[in-house]
């Protein structure tokens, strides 16, 4: 019973780190908030897991500023 459980929550725990992992931005942060995490206080992990966050929200950010002047741009006439 204890074997069955710990395989499921196995698998459940790879298949949630394999979508995190996509994220865009998220590798980036996570390399600077585990570093900033281990020199603040041993916490290395935590601090990859708030910088993952942070990394994925700013490259939302981002992709949302670039597709609004885009936007922006394409309405602006030709001729002026």
């Amino acid at each position: 019973m204890k074997r069955a459980f710990f395989v499921t929550a196995l698998v459940a725990s790879l298949s949630l780190i394999h979508t995190a992992a996509n994220a865009e931005g998220c590798t980036k942060g996570a390399v600077v908030g585990g570093v900033g995490g281990h020199v603040a206080g041993h916490h290395g992990v935590a601090g990859a897991a708030a910088g993952c966050a942070v990394g994925h929200h700013e490259a939302k950010k981002k992709d949302k500023e670039k597709a609004a002047s885009g936007a922006a741009a394409a309405s602006q006439p030709a001729g002026k």
